[in-house]
């Protein structure tokens, strides 16, 4: 590390602007942070990789003020089938409710949501996006980063190689924090030495992305994600919007790539499908896909996400989804930490909680790709036995056809910013469902947009508020901190005067300041408290990413409280104010945070 002074032009460093790197510039800009984005090609690869996203994601799309705009081109709420051989469907995964306030599955076309995520960018100008930079290397120390960059022409994704001339000129640039969101072969990663481990399937697919011709709407026949559990040929054919569609074959055999991707044998394989003369190729690619992780996410205060931190398989669609959840899991903790709110030590909780969760996920695409690709016939047969019994039993057939086998939004013990859960039943360290709400001016509303992106307390049936003294409220106040009361539909106070001991004149009862009360249209949120042991009077503390520290009754928040501030590595009075920059870490700042109960 080199000796440097503290003089950054901008806070964070986001490299890559893929769906990760994009989506945390979103998130970053809209806290107010000086965000530089480098992204090397001078223009979007322009063809699909990503083809789904779940309701988890488009919560999180929701929380960077993007979630309708990416919506609307996206094909919501399709069935997930598993189809035989002769057509007939062994089974489909179906769910109507909205635990996250978003259907369970949205199918999209990548380059329409890059685009849009990109050109709503302009919402801040203090987001500086620059195309065709390429990072050279980087210097870090105990302050900060020195990044070194220049013009490039890009690689076209790795259609071309890159330049080998020297470049002309060569730019500095000073930041606080970089966060590598450059792909599966990250140049950060390499330059910090930090390997991937896992394992790499050879079994190669072609991937054939096609889209109807002016005129034609030829795929009606196809309105779902199918996946075809053919021994003879597993297929994977996924609707896309605006006459996009995609295949995806097994290469079977010793069939070579050169075989694979002949115009007759993609011709042939289609025509299983559709008519080929209505549609135009826009690619034709054979691939082989990884199970990998890094080794490590952090080095000082370099950090890595999506595709440089992880490589996840296709086939439970949870690539781009799991860089989605780095993004919303590191952007809070990077504003705390840049604007003095919490200890730059908090920036290890990233990947204590990230990494579990994303190695179930590429778990879970694993068995998933063993599923529907079983090249044995007899092996197939008892699969699919067994798949009919499953669906057949009631509880059973319910955990799969509602894809509740899907990795849970919940932290590991032990692993997360949190107090530690007593119980299966606790909801420390697990996301909190999002429902419909009412608020008192009668309208409706998605929770999220009433929490907001800072801390919360919800009170159930109360004032959060209660038996909190003024220094912890001063705390919570400099932290941006939503008080919240949460009320069943139609049980809201209506009183008009306020309880008054015996003989006391009577006073109106009057809502207290900064009090939002709100009632949960379908009772989810409050169910879920409840399974906890939650009563009235029972207080949640809420992270920014709508995790929850803590669930205490009104005697044991203000413990509740203190244990935040310590895991903060602040205290009231002490931490910074909201809006403030964050200086070098005072002498032994990196070990003050820790996780509570760790």
């Amino acid at each position: 590390m080199s000796a440097t002074t503290n003089n950054t032009e901008y806070d964070v460093a986001v490299i890559g602007l893929g769906p990760t790197g994009l989506t945390l510039c979103h998130f970053l800009g809209r806290r107010g942070l000086r965000v530089l984005a480098l992204e090397r090609e001078p223009e979007f690869y322009g063809l699909a990789r990503a083809v789904y996203t779940d309701d988890e994601c488009m919560r999180i799309f929701q929380g960077a003020g993007v979630g309708d705009e990416l919506a609307a081109d996206m094909i919501q709420d399709s069935p997930v089938q598993w189809v035989l051989e002769d057509g007939s469907v062994l089974g489909q995964l179906i769910r109507l409710d909205r635990p996250n306030g978003w259907p369970m599955s949205s199918f999209l076309y990548q380059p329409y949501l890059e685009n849009k995520l990109e050109d709503l960018l302009v919402r801040y100008p203090n987001v500086t996006k620059r195309r065709a930079r390429e990072l050279l290397s980087f210097a870090q120390d105990e302050s900060g980063v020195t990044l070194s960059h220049a013009a490039s022409r890009g690689v076209r994704y790795g259609q071309i190689e890159a330049a080998k001339a020297k470049p002309e000129k060569v730019e500095e640039t000073r930041v606080s924090w970089l966060v590598a969101c450059d792909g599966g072969r990250s140049s950060v990663r390499t330059q910090l030495g930090i390997k991937m481990v896992g394992r790499s399937f050879p079994e190669p697919w072609l991937v054939v992305d096609i889209k109807e011709k002016p005129g034609e709407h030829c795929l009606r026949h196809m309105p779902y994600f199918n996946f075809y559990c053919d021994p003879k040929q597993p297929t994977v054919s996924c609707p896309q919007p605006n006459g996009h569609h995609r295949f995806e074959f097994q290469v079977m055999g010793d069939t070579t790539r050169e075989q694979m991707e002949d115009p007759a044998n993609i011709r042939r394989l289609l025509s299983r499908h559709v008519d080929p003369d209505k549609f135009e190729i826009l690619r034709a690619l054979v691939y082989t896909f990884n199970a990998l992780v890094a080794e490590r996410w952090r080095d000082g205060r370099v950090l890595l996400a999506g595709d440089a931190a992880h490589m996840t398989p296709q086939f439970m669609g949870q690539g781009m989804s799991s860089g989605l959840r780095d993004a919303y899991n590191l952007a809070w903790k990077l504003d705390a930490v840049v604007k003095g709110d919490a200890g730059i030590g908090l920036i290890d909780s990233y990947e204590l909680e990230r990494s579990p969760h994303a190695k179930e996920m590429i778990d879970a695409s694993v068995r998933m790709k063993q599923f529907v690709s079983m090249p044995n016939p007899w092996k197939a047969k008892l699969r699919n036995g067994a798949m009919r019994a499953a669906l057949a039993t009631p509880k059973l057939g319910r955990w799969i056809s509602e894809a509740r086998f899907r990795p849970q939004p919940t932290y590991h013990q032990g692993r997360y910013l949190g107090v530690p859960r007593k119980s299966r039943s606790s909801v420390e360290g697990r996301l909190i469902p999002q429902p419909m709400v009412r608020t008192f001016d009668g309208r409706r509303h998605l929770l999220d947009e009433i929490i907001g992106e800072n801390f919360a307390l919800i009170g159930l049936s109360s004032d959060p508020r209660t038996g909190l003294d003024a220094a912890t409220l001063a705390g919570l106040d400099r932290l941006g901190t939503t008080y919240i009361a949460l009320y069943p539909f139609a049980r809201r106070p209506q009183e008009a005067y306020a309880t008054s001991p015996k003989g006391s004149p009577r006073v109106l009862r009057e809502c207290p300041e900064k009090l939002i009360e709100m009632e949960d249209f379908t009772g989810t949120a409050l169910r879920w408290f409840r399974s906890a042991g939650a009563r009235d009077g029972h207080v949640a503390i809420m992270r920014p990413d709508k995790f929850v520290y803590a669930l205490a009754p009104a005697a044991g928040v203000k413990d509740a409280v203190a244990t935040l501030f310590e895991a903060l590595g602040a205290t009231p009075g002490r931490q910074g104010s909201h809006a403030a920059r964050s200086a070098a870490p005072a002498p032994g700042e990196e070990t003050r945070w820790r996780l509570v109960g760790s």
